[in-house]
């Protein structure tokens, strides 16, 4: 070996003179070993021994040792990354905040609302030509002027919420993003590979492994990086990733040494050196190809996955429900997956079979089209209607000629038209669907990293909240998968307790050490405890840990023996796989002959046994009656206190004989002589049996699928409480179950699962097809009322495919295997049933918030929609301004989905059954408490908008003309419509009739800051500016010539445009007559000192300051009536108009527009709404 470094270093010399130096003094190029590992089987050994002599010739130029792998120096890792490259695939960038808001602009009813805002802004500009207006119909112009400036504010406003919904959904789908790369880069850290650095077996994090590091390999490894096999025993490699190939790979130094990045270790172990990282790894040369950069690792492992799923699947596809990363379904729910994209991905995507999406999002999707198409149809009608009222009207009616100088004001009529049927449109739309989905999941994902599930897929959180049968693996996931050795049968003697070592007798203790030390995996270890006091630590496989475990309690050290035979020099090794069930490994002795030992499950391994150890140490004839005698007596016993039995034996083959033909299993391992049966204890973790009481009060029924014996599995369960004494459920072996769901070809009939399945509690002694065989045929049957949703637990490799086919898998964090983990869509972190019990509660709380939002939402939506329509067609205007409307559809769609989504789940929910596949999304509670509470808005709208005027006592504010300010009508509408569905916010909190609202408010804090947030804005934004003097004041004091001509028109827009039409003459002279003789005085009075009083801004911006400044106090009995008359200044006030404010009217009716008169009032709201107690009430009634 020295020598051959050697050579290696000369021979680098050479070549580092020849080649430029990027390889950086190592006996091999990058390029060199990424034509090597596109090779393949023979054609790889052949250019192997061609160039480097053999693999260890590899190693010497990679300048790493085989048995003690790297030096572990920080700047040899670094030099190595910087030649080699890391092991990382870069992820593809992630979109801008710009591309969001792109993207969130396309959609359709947001492009509607852009065009009818421009339009509507475009024609507020636009002043119409002069002409005899009058003849163009209801029309005034006297409005047209002042109403010109504010008559952009609408299309203004409609802009602006668009631009709020639009950032709101961009930074959702940001933080989304955000959320989930944070969420991929910590599965990430968390996987780590076992390589050996400096003579010791380390783990570190995948990205941290480096060219020319020695990996060791196992069964269930995904793995990292490409690399050339050094010591493999009995390695089996599932390829189907990398080649299509579903058949297994075998692995072997003379037949194919190379192993490829992303490939799973089905069977076996050994070790490898590490020849390819990252971009230059086979899956990484793939992804440049594809021009995708991947999303990390983890991405491209998910797509090799996909890739080989898709090339596995069985043909029936049409129940899968997971809309998993690579359909474009989930896009709105998997941001990350979604812009994988890459031409390269698409095509990758259309050879995949499509799947169906999630239990909720089809039926939010099929709710969603529902509603837009009936939201589409109510508003061509209100726009159909309106213009034919208009048209009929105007043309027919009154028998208008249509004239060219007209047609912009006929047109600015039709855009208003458009605009309130955008408004019904935008009312009918439930935007927020989406919004309170995606927060709804992203809250929830993140809330549930707390209770240890860590959620890969959105969807299967709350798909979750469906599951109506849980299929739980039992070691490990309902039993805390620390193993301990308890009982013991020993030279013939059954121990309930672990014996003393001098019980045994030294020779029967030899071979029980040796074969347990020798025949298990060498990376299993048992560790001292990190923690004073603490347990040691398990490492490696749990049963072995055990068997480990018995070495140390019989006083022994299995590393003593471990050290005498190193892994290397084991002969053969037959791994555990889930078929044999066993596991040997062959020892050569110095003498020529060889040693087997074997262990596995006591029924199996017992079978094998020809003889047995007697109480004196020496092997004995072992009959088949002694067989059936020791299970009944011993294994039975065992079993049915829940333990797991083992048994452990030997065979000796003689130097002088013909070396067995060691690929012949089954020649091998037989004629055993049986050392020991040993009873491992793996107790049941303490929190299981109230999770399954949960779990069953939820509906929910729970099954245990396990590799187990019958007995130890029915044992168990009845200490889970999956079985209860007394009833009549069925507890099945995995040979029974396949005898009685085949027919006589041996194929599976759904109909025979069909009569099994709904009273199977407990599978043993099955296989991974065994348990996705029972997996698919609960998820296809129908014979029940309700489809049935499945999640299924599972650690192991062979646990892969029921996790893929459930609807929601479950992988264990701490013991699951890389290929469980990456089937499955929720991780365990904490490897605990109990957590499942979280996943369930936050999956049905989900998908009640969701319910919760609809309840709400489509209250708003019906209410508003009919309001919108019926006073469009009635009163020629929507009662509810676009504007308005777009604030509802702002604090209502996007601030309730927030409140109503982020309500933290409770217990009850556990109590009720779960809902199932073909639930309806909306129930009949639901549905009533939606009419009701629709019913009862409804008459309170129609009530103030009919008869409101009436009641409250003000000028009406229907059928005003085409640019009328906000009436104060229309205001009290629009404010007790967003009061009450603020208050229904809190009704929508209970969606299953129950009768306290209230419970449980104040534990959502977010809720709580919303209503009461809507509710102080609401009553901001529908103050009068007038009322908010300090925001006048806040500026400097404004000189009366800097007043712009709006500002003194704003608070004109009070008061009702019908309503003057009809009474100005009659007011006006009565007001005239009523008051000359009482009015003079006071004019004369102040008339000398008016006009310095006037400086103040405050002074004019209503009359009641006017009065209140001191030096207009006049002590006379008629003063307190607040009103000057204009009788004086008709005679001069066009010449005045502009130059002198004048005391301000109290209505607006007094502007003689017949005499051609304009007076511009300034006129603050509270005078116009005039009090009971006012003269002003009283002068009016009187009139």
């Amino acid at each position: 070996m020295g020598d051959m470094a050697n050579n290696s270093v000369a021979y680098s010399g050479v070549k580092y003179s020849v080649k430029d130096s990027n390889h950086g003094d190592f006996g091999i190029t990058l390029e060199e070993l990424r034509n090597l590992m596109e090779l393949r089987a023979a054609d790889a050994l052949h250019k192997i021994q061609e160039c480097y002599g053999d693999v260890y010739g590899i190693c010497a130029r990679l300048k790493t040792s085989p048995n003690e792998g790297l030096s572990g120096n920080p700047a040899d890792i670094e030099r190595r990354a910087a030649v080699f490259g890391k092991n990382f695939i870069p992820p593809k960038k992630p979109k801008t905040f710009l591309q969001l808001v792109w993207e969130a602009l396309q959609d359709v009813t947001l492009i509607i609302l852009e065009i009818a805002a421009i339009i509507s802004l475009g024609l507020s500009f636009y002043q119409p030509p002069g002409g005899n207006e009058a003849l163009c119909g209801t029309v005034s112009v006297g409005e047209e002027e002042e109403e010109g400036e504010t008559g952009w504010i609408e299309g203004a406003a409609i802009l602006l919420s668009v631009v709020c919904v639009v950032i709101v959904t961009a930074f959702n789908d940001w933080s989304k993003e955000k959320q989930f790369r944070g969420l991929q880069s910590r599965i990430e850290q968390e996987q780590k590979f076992t390589v050996i650095r400096g003579g010791q077996v380390i783990q570190i994090p995948i990205a941290d492994i480096v060219v020319g590091d020695i990996a060791q390999i196992k069964y269930g490894d995904l793995l990292p990086a490409d690399g050339v096999l050094i010591q493999g025993n009995d390695l089996k490699i599932d390829e189907s990733s990398l080649t299509g190939e579903s058949d297994q790979v075998k692995k072997m130094l003379d037949r194919d040494p190379m192993l490829l990045s992303g490939t799973h270790v089905m069977e076996g172990s050994g070790r490898m050196v590490v020849t390819a990282v990252g971009i230059n790894s086979q899956t990484g040369i793939i992804f440049t190809l594809l021009g995708a950069g991947g999303d990390d690792e983890e991405e491209k492992k998910e797509k090799e996955k996909k890739e080989k799923k898709s090339k596995k699947q069985d043909g029936t596809i049409e129940n899968r429900n997971k809309a998993k990363a690579q359909d474009g379904a989930a896009m709105e729910m998997q941001p990350l997956k979604s812009e994988d994209g890459g031409d390269g991905d698409e095509k990758k995507r259309n050879n995949m079979p499509k799947k169906e999406k999630s239990v909720l999002q089809g039926k939010l999707t099929k709710l969603a089209v529902q509603i837009g198409k009936a939201g589409l149809l109510m508003s061509a009608v209100t726009v159909i209607i309106l213009v034919l009222y208009f048209v009929i009207d105007t043309f027919w009616v009154q028998k208008r000629p249509w004239l060219a100088e007209c047609t912009p004001i006929y047109i600015q009529y039709f855009v208003k038209f458009f605009i309130i049927g955008v408004t019904v449109l935008v009312v009918a739309v439930p935007e927020g669907l989406p919004l309170a989905v995606t927060i709804s999941l992203a809250y929830s994902v993140k809330k549930m990293m707390k209770d240890n599930n860590l959620v890969r897929h959105l969807d299967a959180c709350e798909t979750m909240g469906n599951a109506t049968a849980i299929c739980s693996d039992k070691t490990g996931t309902l039993t805390m998968n620390r193993m301990t050795v308890v009982q013991a049968y020993i030279n013939e003697k059954h121990y309930k307790k672990i014996p003393e070592p001098e019980a045994i007798p030294e020779r029967t203790l030899s071979y029980l050490i040796t074969g347990i030390s020798v025949n298990s995996a060498y990376t299993t270890k048992i560790l001292p405890p990190e923690k004073e006091g603490g347990l040691p630590r398990h490492v490696g496989n749990k049963t072995e840990c055990a068997l480990l475990g018995l070495i140390l309690d019989l006083k022994r050290d299995y590393q003593d023996i471990r050290n005498e035979i190193p892994e290397e020099t084991l002969y053969k090794v037959y791994t555990f796989n889930s078929v044999r069930k066993s596991m040997s490994t062959v020892l050569k002795n110095a003498d020529g002959s060889f040693r087997i030992f074997s262990k596995g499950a006591s029924e199996i391994v017992l079978k094998k046994c020809f003889k047995i150890l007697s109480a004196t140490g020496e092997p004995k004839v072992f009959r088949p009656r002694d067989r059936d005698d020791i299970v009944k007596t011993v294994i039975e016993p065992m079993a049915s206190e829940g333990l797991r039995t083992i048994c452990l034996a030997f065979r000796d083959f003689p130097a002088g004989e013909p070396e067995p033909e060691w690929d012949n299993e089954n020649d091998v391992v037989t004629g055993l002589t049986c050392i020991a049966v040993v009873g491992i204890e793996d107790p049941v973790r303490p929190e299981v049996p109230d999770a399954i009481r949960k779990c069953q009060r939820a509906g929910i029924t729970v099954r245990m699928v396990t590799g187990d014996n019958i007995n130890t599995a029915r044992a168990i369960s009845l200490k889970c409480g999956i079985l209860h004494p007394g009833e009549d459920f069925l507890c099945l072996e995995g040979k029974e179950f396949n005898r009685r769901i085949r027919n006589e070809k041996g194929e599976i009939e759904q109909e025979r699962i069909d009569k099994l399945w709904p009273k199977l509690r407990v599978l043993a002694r099955s296989s991974p097809t065994d348990k996705h065989t029972l997996v698919k045929g609960i998820i296809d049957s129908t014979v029940s009322e309700q489809r049935q949703v499945v999640a299924v637990t599972g650690d192991g490799t062979n646990d892969g495919p029921a996790l893929k086919k459930a609807d929601v898998g479950f992988a264990m964090g701490i013991a699951g295997t890389d290929v469980a983990k990456e089937a499955s869509d929720i991780i365990l972190t904490d490897d605990n049933f109990s957590s499942i019990v979280k996943a369930v509660m936050w999956g049905r709380n989900v998908y009640d918030s969701i319910s919760k939002f609809l309840q709400f939402q489509l209250t708003v939506n019906v209410v508003a929609v009919i309001v919108a329509f019926t006073g469009a067609c009635i009163t020629q205007d929507s009662p509810l301004k676009a504007v308005q409307m777009l604030w509802v559809n702002l604090i209502m769609d996007t601030l309730a989905s927030l409140a109503l989504a982020t309500e933290p789940p409770t217990e009850s929910l556990l109590l009720r059954k779960p809902y199932g596949r073909n639930k309806p999304l909306i129930s009949r509670t639901m549905m009533k408490n939606i009419l009701g509470h629709a019913f009862y808005q409804l008459v309170v709208v129609f009530t103030l908008l009919f008869a409101g005027e009436k009641i409250f006592d003000i000028d009406s504010g229907r059928n005003a003309p085409l640019h009328a300010p906000p009436s104060e009508h229309y205001t009290i509408v629009f404010n007790t419509f967003v009061m009450m569905q603020l208050f229904n916010e809190i009704n929508a909190r209970k969606i299953h009739g129950e009768r306290n609202v209230f419970e449980g408010i104040f534990n959502n804090a977010i809720f709580c800051t919303i209503v009461l947030g809507t509710f102080i804005v609401q009553l901001i934004s529908t103050i009068p500016t007038s009322h908010l003097k300090f925001l006048k004041e806040a500026g400097h004091g404004t000189q009366k010539e800097e007043i712009p001509e709006e500002e003194l028109a704003e608070d004109v827009e009070e008061i009702d445009h019908a309503e003057r039409e009809l009474r100005r003459g009659q007011i006006l002279w009565f007001r005239g007559l009523n008051r000359i003789q009482t009015q003079i005085r006071v004019v004369n009075a102040f008339r000398s000192s008016l006009y310095e009083g006037l400086e103040k801004p405050e002074s004019r911006s209503s009359i009641h300051n006017f009065m209140t400044h001191p030096e207009f106090r006049i002590e006379d009995s008629e003063t307190h009536i607040p009103l000057i008359d204009d009788t004086d200044a008709e005679d001069d006030a066009p010449t005045k108009r502009n130059s002198t404010p004048l005391p301000p009217s109290p209505n607006k009716n007094n502007n003689a527009v017949d005499s051609g008169i304009h007076l511009t009032t300034d006129l603050n709201k509270s005078a116009t709404s005039s009090s009971p107690g006012s003269p002003l009430h009283s002068l009016e009634t009187s009139l």
